[in-house]
């Protein structure tokens, strides 16, 4: 296993990557076409006219930057997370540091109530422009999800969808905020958030105008993603490397401090409910493709991703 440097060096100047760039205005046979091409060659992608209003994601942002732009002791009133609420540097369970610090929310809306209460002087505020902005960035996922089966000619063409659409659905919205890099001997910044997978199905990702993202390709290489706020970003996650049999893939990520600039990222993990079953459904196992998982529940995947090191390969636990 590789694990990413603390202190990236001045020699890792590699070629950024030009993900592919998806119009989801365009002509729908040829749309769901191109973004599982992109799952399978890249596992991550962006999209375009996404149809998520810009001022559902400035609202979002302004709320996300007001509160991380709070005097620490205000913030530290939010924490510690556990898991959700406000965390700082220490990532998970098994203490992989980062320069990073977050606020880390439930997208149950009768949740985000409880836990906004020492995040946000106007609480109805803060929670009515997360519960828009969530709302919205899940329509997006499962119309992904429901194109993405399409292509895939999986019967129930609601199958992925259905799983974060669930009221049971165990999907987060994660604010990272990453101040500027201590490591003033660096160009590139050091480690804000370590080498990883993303469990879930899918992620939603919108950043601000700074650069950070890094993905792992061939020969554990890490590869910079431009910044482009005017798109969302999406990545595969490990439950639908799982349902799709690998034909997807799951993609290990990182996340660089910049030396002069704050970035600020809003992901939203859809899940499945913890009981939901994970299992490739059967237009996807042949002879010549056999079943590469054996199925389990998200709750077990959940628990094994836990008790695991960030960067450690989970999806192997569950080898057939």
């Amino acid at each position: 296993m590789v694990v990413a440097s603390p202190n990236p060096s001045r020699a890792e100047k590699p070629e950024a990557i030009e993900l592919p760039v998806i119009n989801l205005s365009g002509e729908r046979t040829e749309v769901a076409k191109l973004i599982t091409k992109a799952c399978e060659e890249y596992g991550f992608f962006k999209v375009i006219n996404h149809g998520v209003p810009e001022e559902t994601i400035a609202a979002m942002e302004e709320e996300g930057l007001n509160f991380f732009m709070m005097p620490d002791v205000e913030k530290q009133r939010a924490g510690p997370a556990v898991p959700y609420g406000y965390g700082r540097k220490n990532i998970g369970f098994n203490g992989d540091i980062g320069e990073v610090e977050y606020l880390l929310l439930h997208t149950n809306p009768l949740s985000i109530p409880q836990s906004s209460i020492t995040i946000s002087g106007d609480l109805q505020k803060f929670c009515s422009v997360v519960n828009v902005y969530v709302r919205a960035v899940r329509g997006l996922a499962c119309d992904l999800l429901d194109l993405m089966a399409e292509e895939l000619r999986v019967q129930d063409q609601s199958l992925f969808s259905k799983m974060i659409r669930d009221i049971e659905s165990d999907s987060l919205f994660r604010l990272n905020h990453y101040p500027p890099s201590s490591f003033h001997h660096c160009t590139t910044g050091a480690v804000g958030f370590g080498e990883h997978t993303d469990p879930q199905i899918l992620t939603i990702l919108r950043s601000n105008d700074v650069a950070g993202l890094q993905i792992r390709v061939a020969d554990a290489v890490w590869v910079p993603v431009p910044p482009d706020p005017t798109a969302f970003c999406v990545n595969v996650g490990d439950v639908l490397q799982a349902m799709t049999n690998g034909r997807f893939m799951s993609v290990r990520h990182r996340v660089l401090t910049n030396i002069n600039n704050p970035r600020m990222s809003m992901a939203y993990f859809g899940a499945p409910p913890l009981q939901a079953s994970v299992t490739a459904p059967p237009e996807l196992v042949t002879p010549h493709s056999p079943l590469l998982y054996r199925p389990f529940t998200w709750g077990e995947y959940k628990k094994a991703s836990y008790s695991l090191q960030l960067g450690d390969s989970r999806l192997q636990l569950f080898r057939k």
